[in-house]
């Protein structure tokens, strides 16, 4: 959900052609400088320092924080660079390498995971660059590169790509003349203790905890009561498997190939005590659910309790990412909702919740950069959204991550919070189109993998152009065919009819394409529900239980008279 006026989110399909375009550009410069590539002299040596990461990122600098050194995978040593794409930022990891002039270098690196490119700036004659799309192993990429008369040092830099997973990167090489840069340098020392130790959101049974990077560590071992309690290749870790209502003493020590540091000052934090939150009233069989701001973008803005009765669902809008991967905080944006007090917002929960009405917390967003890519992660994020469920009284989440998902990891992390919040639990999902075209995209991968715990799939029928239905015809947004035709996409595909919802905007400043009138949208629920009011696509047979519809925003109906939910809203309660 896109958090200024007008389109919602930028859409995955219209990034393809530009990446497509930027490999081909990229992949005909690698041929450009193949002649290039010679055996090393004898005398040559790896003017890259700090070339397999075994002391951590000395010597490098990664875009945006992307950067991080593991312990697995690696090719050799004991680490290895793992960096990660977000937003508009494709995780680019520099090092400024000293050379010769008008000597000839040899580049290789070894690479793993995603998009993964390999290159040099600063020759002075020719830059170049290579990249592979990705693979399960250990890829080797390899180009060479000449300086010019003038040049003493060139920048060497990796990059994945938008959208794209993790890469990962060990064993550079820079090999050529010594450019009087000490080459890899001296191995590594034991770090300092970490400073900055903080306990973050808590749980029954967790503690997230964080602090700051210590130069030349390659992991972190953080203790409990004085025993180790986890480890961590970042600067965040959650301590699981704790007692309610309970008070732990924590600290970190830092370690890399040369031994562990002392131990950090100790940091107190307890436990939650057994809340209330979770699972609520039961969502009807035939629902409407919305968007609610928690930011003013031109919308209405409005109180929970503003938000009409026609809504049986209401996705707060939206949780932010915080320090540790994957996991989620909210807080009230009081100023830009015209002093709307958490106060009032908690009690406003409860009175809609006795409405019979779901509020549930919304994870991403067209500003979302919550990354739920491993086991630490996919854990951090099924504790702290639980976290919030039990401090605000929230029924469930919803998953509108617009920085790529993780169908493995997701899927984890969803089934822990299941565990952790019991029967009842609200799941809701809101993909793009092009998510849910084929079983094989991740966000459909993980609405099949959560089948047997999950609410309803909310598609965005919008911000979209033409897509293909069922039928492999193509359609374009604005019809009633779209809508049907593209359901029909989920619905043979193995959701059930309950788990499919019509996600279009409540007005035309909602989005930046395609909206259609309420009308329409009701047309569409008709011919999928009961075979009438199609266009020239009608389904090859009935779904009586198809779940309802969804819309963007509450407040951008609100801004046009709630047109849309009055629409809507009794049509959807008409169904059989």
């Amino acid at each position: 959900m896109q958090r200024s006026a007008g389109s919602r989110r930028r859409r995955r399909n219209t990034s393809r052609p530009f990446l497509g375009g930027a490999m081909a550009v990229i992949a005909a410069g690698a041929l450009t400088v193949t002649g290039l590539v010679s055996t090393a002299q004898a005398a040559d040596v790896n003017n890259a320092k700090n070339a397999g990461f075994e002391s951590g990122l000395a010597n490098w600098s990664c875009s945006a924080g992307s950067g991080a050194t593991v312990s697995t995978p690696v090719r050799s040593g004991t680490s290895a660079l793992k960096a990660t794409p977000a937003g508009q930022d494709h995780a680019k990891c520099t090092q400024t390498v000293a050379v010769k002039p008008n000597s000839t270098y040899a580049l290789s690196s070894w690479v793993q995971g995603g998009y993964a490119y390999l290159g040099v700036t600063g020759s002075g004659t020719t830059d170049v660059s290579t990249w592979t799309p990705g693979s399960t192993t250990w890829t080797k990429l390899s180009t060479s590169f000449r300086t010019g008369a003038n040049t003493t040092s060139v920048t060497v830099y990796t990059h994945g790509w938008y959208g794209q997973s993790a890469y990962f990167a060990d064993d550079v090489e820079v090999t050529g003349p010594d450019g009087g840069g000490g080459g890899d340098g001296p191995g590594p020392v034991i770090p300092a203790a970490p400073a900055g130790l903080a306990a973050g959101a808590t749980t029954t049974s967790s503690v997230a905890l964080s602090w700051n990077a210590v130069s030349g560590a390659t992991g972190y071992k953080v203790y409990r009561d004085g025993v180790q309690a986890t480890t961590s290749t970042g600067t965040s870790a959650t301590v699981t498997g704790l007692s309610a209502d309970t008070a732990y003493q924590f600290s970190v020590s830092a370690t890399n190939a040369a031994g562990e540091s002392v131990k950090s000052a100790a940091v107190s934090a307890r436990t939650a005590k057994p809340g209330t939150g979770g699972p609520g009233p039961a969502v009807p069989k035939h629902a409407v659910t919305g968007y609610w701001q928690n930011f003013n973008n031109g919308a209405a803005v409005q109180k929970l309790t503003d938000v009409p009765a026609d809504y049986d669902i209401i996705a707060v809008s939206f949780a932010d990412a915080t320090p540790t991967p994957g996991a989620v905080t909210f807080k009230l944006d009081t100023a830009g909702l015209n002093g709307y007090t958490d106060a009032q917002f908690r009690a406003d929960i409860k009175t809609k919740q006795a409405q019979g009405k779901n509020i549930i917390i919304s994870i991403g967003g067209e500003l979302g950069t919550v990354r739920v890519d491993n086991d630490a992660s996919a854990t951090a994020f099924a504790n702290s959204v639980h976290a919030l469920m039990q401090d605000y009284g929230f029924n469930g989440v919803d998953i509108d991550l617009e920085n790529g998902l993780n169908a493995t990891y997701m899927t984890k992390a969803l089934r822990q919070l299941s565990a952790k919040a019991g029967s009842g639990l609200v799941i809701t999902m809101a993909p793009q189109t092009i998510d849910m075209q084929s079983t094989s995209g991740e966000y459909f991968k993980t609405a099949l993998n959560i089948k047997d715990i999950l609410t309803v799939v909310n598609m965005q029928y919008y911000n979209s152009g033409s897509m293909l239905g069922c039928d492999g015809k193509v359609y374009s947004q604005g019809s009633v065919d779209f809508l049907t035709a593209l359901a029909c996409i989920q619905l043979e595909g193995g959701l059930d009819p309950s788990q499919v919802g019509i996600g279009v905007p409540a007005s035309t400043r909602g989005a930046g394409s395609g909206y259609v009138a309420p009308s329409i949208v009701n047309a569409a629920l008709d011919c999928l529900a009961k075979g009438t009011n199609c266009g020239s696509f009608k389904p090859s047979k009935t779904y009586p239980s198809l779940r309802g519809a969804m819309t963007w925003s509450t407040n951008w109906d609100a801004t046009a008279g709630n047109a849309w939910s009055k629409a809507v809203g009794p049509h959807v309660r008409s169904l059989p």
